[in-house]
């Protein structure tokens, strides 16, 4: 990777959540963000990376979630994740090699791969893990999104070089 990050693409269930989904008796659903990966998110667009979700879900709860954090490039109920990466990249004058993301399944290594950082959560499915450049120690919805923003944001700062 020699072109800094200037966007990161997000999976949503299983990356910004723990994958679960709560269905209430009126069939109300509920979802479960972390604070920590709140803060992340903030820090690494106000460093003037991008960040975007790409969701093969529809959740209400997603969109109030993204208005929050000020993600503007919200894509839900997606099947072709890398088309709309591709156009995604093209209406933001990006290419793949200054992008990054985060998956947990399957549907997201086509992403994954086109890429040039990579990373799966700790919970991932085995086949994301092994394709991922890193793997969070954290699992999804549990701090593993603030890790990659942290992770992006040191890749950031000039290197100090160490005294002798």
């Amino acid at each position: 990777m020699s072109a800094p990050i200037r966007l990161l693409v997000l999976d949503a269930d299983g990356v910004l959540t723990d994958g679960r989904v709560y269905i209430g008796p009126r069939g109300e659903v509920l979802k479960v963000f972390d604070v920590r990966d709140g803060y992340g998110i903030v820090q690494l667009q106000k460093a003037g990376v991008r960040v975007a979700v790409i969701s093969g879900r529809r959740s209400p709860m997603m969109a109030v979630r993204c208005r929050e954090l000020g993600i503007r490039h919200l894509h839900q109920g997606i099947v072709d994740k890398l088309g709309v990466f591709a156009r995604l990249c093209a209406r933001l004058k990006l290419t793949p090699a200054s992008c990054a993301c985060v998956g947990d399944d399957v549907q997201d290594l086509p992403l994954m791969r086109a890429a040039a950082l990579s990373f799966a959560v700790a919970d991932a499915h085995r086949e994301v893990r092994r394709t991922a450049d890193i793997v969070t120690r954290a699992a999804g919805g549990r701090g593993a999104v603030r890790e990659v923003c942290d992770h992006l944001l040191a890749l950031r700062r000039p290197r100090r070089r160490r005294r002798r």
